[in-house]
């Protein structure tokens, strides 16, 4: 059930981003547009995503390798569910 929620909430963004895109792209307003009133350009914004993913994937690697293991062990350890 949850799987359900989760994707129905990103069904519904996206139903929304697409709204909101094409009532811009309307009024005549790009992404380009929006990034310069904030100071920024679409080259600027990559180079903040690859510096996030080069903060972060290494960090995602080493936390991965203490808690996965945990994880496992808990889920190998605990008491079996009731059932039939």
């Amino acid at each position: 059930m949850t799987f359900w929620h989760f994707f129905l909430s990103l069904l519904k963004l996206a139903i929304v981003s697409l709204i909101v895109g094409a009532a811009l792209t309307y009024l005549n307003i790009s992404a380009a547009d929006l990034l310069a009133r904030i100071g920024m350009t679409p080259e600027r914004v990559g180079e903040l995503i690859v510096l996030g993913l080069r903060w972060a994937v290494p960090n995602v690697m080493l936390g991965s390798m203490i808690v996965l293991p945990v994880w496992f062990l808990m889920f190998l350890f605990r008491p079996p569910r009731g059932g039939g």
